[in-house]
């Protein structure tokens, strides 16, 4: 009698390559969302709390997609699984990155996941802060994500990083609370009103980068 073999499940803490990551993860009989952070196994809790990760990661899609429908060849994706190297497939809150065809990062692989780094990536961290500020980040960093953002909910705190010489160097505030995407122009974040839920204004903050100057130029470039 030929006896199957049997894949072993996933189990936080695991140790393991990408691809058996993977053959491990296809085989789990439920849903529950896995990461592999620099070969390391991170299982996370299936349900989410509302205030502290559902209603902020919604937040974080609204202003990332209300840029992207004005901006062309610009992709956003909510919990996307990312190849990112043979170490790590991290499953970020949200990313934003440009299409190929202008000289993006990513490509889609023949069975629709992410391969490489997208050009921004944003985490919202309440009990995994420790694993998104130093291994994700690290990570992160190794690949060429140009800007990460990491929103600490227990601290009422948003960290922006950006790429600049292979080091991530963390971006501030001007005197109006508000950071400007050096990658994406016009990606601009009231980050006080954010951490408020102040929404609308977060929203109006937007606009007001969509209409500046240095967008136009942007999707002149990525039209033409």
């Amino acid at each position: 009698m030929i006896k199957t073999e049997e894949i072993p499940r996933l189990e936080n803490g695991d140790r393991l390559s990408r691809p058996e990551f993977e053959r491990r993860y296809h085989a789990m009989p439920n849903h529950q969302k896995a990461e592999l952070i620099e070969r390391v196994v991170y299982l996370v809790a299936s349900p989410l709390r509302f205030e502290r990760h559902a209603e902020p990661h919604a937040s974080i899609l609204t202003w990332l997609t209300t840029y992207r429908i004005f901006t062309p060849r610009t992709r956003v994706g909510d919990t996307p699984t990312v190849r990112l190297d043979l170490d790590n497939e991290p499953q970020p809150d949200a990313v934003l990155f440009l299409d190929r065809s202008v000289g993006g990062q990513v490509q889609i692989s023949e069975d629709d996941y992410l391969e490489g780094a997208p050009e921004l990536i944003v985490e919202v961290a309440a009990s995994s802060v420790a694993i998104d500020l130093f291994d994700k980040k690290r990570a992160y960093q190794r690949n060429g994500v140009k800007e990460y953002l990491v929103w600490q909910i227990y601290e009422h705190v948003l960290d922006w990083f950006c790429l600049e010489q292979g080091e991530y160097r963390s971006l501030q505030p001007n005197e109006q609370g508000i950071i400007q995407s050096p990658t994406f122009p016009g990606l601009w974040l009231a980050v006080p009103e954010l951490l408020a839920g102040n929404m609308a204004q977060v929203l109006a903050t937007l606009q007001t980068g969509l209409q500046s100057e240095e967008h136009e130029k942007f999707v002149q470039k990525l039209t033409n």
